[in-house]
This record gives structure tokens, C-alpha cells and sequence, in this order.
């Protein structure tokens, strides 16, 4: 059994009280976490950080003060990954296409059968922790890189690019001999072992990296 903190959590943000009770009522008898909130505010008022074990946002797309849409676009601004499923109503489908082109896992047109709810909260936690996976990818390569000097990123960019020491010396204006006490001190610091590692590390960190 996972560890609580590696568990899912479902947040389902609905002004409506009795349609989130049920849909926290029916996620909790399938065993997953689940949290509601009145309002997008509410929700705002105490951001929770994403999970280790993944999770999403079940949220209606039509709310008074702050809309679906809008705590979206906030999110989104924040950079928290949270994949959203949004929830409409009759008419709302305009809204929903536009949700979905912002970024939006899914939406589902109220009434929805439960185990169409559920399969579409599952899809969107499996990306949760793809998307988990990806940040702690690129946060530990921003944090390998991070540790070289100025002078050794340069030469790492330059490997990085398929450049030999000789080439990386004449563009730098050094010797070979400082290009290899380099290439050794960024291989360590990074724990590649070749300019093809330190490639994807690089990419990693940042996909314009070797512009």
C-alpha cells in the first residue's frame, strides 16, 4: 500500500454544495484523497503543493467572483501542474473548447455517469505524475548545472554541441590542456560521462539550452 504522502489527491472546486459532496463521496469510497472547496478563492487562499503521488483539479467552469477559467489562467501563472478537469454546464461547451485550448485535460458535460468521472480523474492523476516526474527531471538538471562556473558551462555548452577540445580551445582562446581540466571538472560536477549525457542534461535543464 502507498505511503499517504505518494498518495493522489482530487480537488473539487464547485459552488455547488451537494454535487461536491457526491463526486468527494464517490472518489473516497474508491480510495482515492479527496478535498473540496466552496470556491475558487477558497481554493486560492491555501495552494496546496502538487503531490509526489500525483493528483488533479475537478473544477466548474462557471463560479461567481473568480470563474473555472480564470483560477486556471492564475495557476497557470503560478506554474503549478496541477492537470484540470473542468466540469460545465449546458451551453458551455465555447467555454470548455477554450479551457481545453488553455491547457485542459478534459471536461465533462453535466449530468455525467460516475464511472466516465472516474476514468477521466484517473487519466488526468497518470499525467500528474508524468508531469511530477519531468519537473524533478529538469529541477535535478538546473541543479547539476548550477554548480559549474562560468567558464565550465561554457566549454559544457560547446561538447555539449559535438565540439572536440581542440575546436572548444580555439573558440575560447585556451589551450587544450585548460579545455580537458575543464571537460574533467564538468563531467565530475554534472556526473556525465560523455558529451552525448551532457547533451540531454543540458536539454533537460532547458529544451533552448543549444540554441
Amino acid at each position: 500500500m502507498q505511503a499517504l504522502a505518494e498518495q493522489p489527491v482530487i480537488h473539487v472546486v464547485d459552488d455547488e454544495a451537494p454535487l461536491r459532496r457526491s463526486l468527494l463521496f464517490l472518489l473516497e469510497s474508491m480510495g482515492w484523497q479527496a478535498v473540496g472547496h466552496e470556491s475558487a478563492e477558497a481554493f486560492l487562499a491555501g495552494v496546496p503543493d502538487f503531490p509526489a503521488g500525483g493528483g488533479c483539479l475537478v473544477l466548474d467552469i462557471r463560479m461567481p467572483r473568480v470563474s473555472g477559467l480564470e483560477l486556471q489562467r492564475r495557476l497557470q501563472a503560478l506554474e503549478l501542474a496541477f492537470p484540470i478537469i473542468f466540469m460545465t454546464g449546458h451551453g458551455d461547451v465555447e467555454l470548455a473548447v477554450q479551457a481545453m485550448k488553455a491547457g485542459a485535460v478534459d471536461f465533462l458535460q453535466k449530468p455525467f455517469k460516475d464511472q466516465v468521472f472516474l476514468d477521466t480523474v484517473e487519466r488526468a492523476v497518470q499525467l500528474s505524475r508524468e508531469r511530477y516526474a519531468a519537473s524533478c527531471r529538469h529541477q535535478e538538471a538546473r541543479a547539476a548545472l548550477a554548480r559549474l562556473s562560468a567558464r565550465e558551462w561554457e566549454v559544457a555548452r560547446l561538447l555539449a554541441l559535438g565540439l572536440a577540445n581542440k575546436e572548444v580551445g580555439r573558440q575560447l582562446h585556451i589551450s587544450d590542456n585548460t579545455v580537458h581540466v575543464h571537460r574533467q571538472h564538468v563531467m565530475e560536477k554534472t556526473g556525465t560521462g560523455s558529451a552525448a549525457e551532457l547533451a540531454r542534461l543540458i536539454l533537460r535543464a532547458d529544451p533552448h539550452g543549444l540554441d
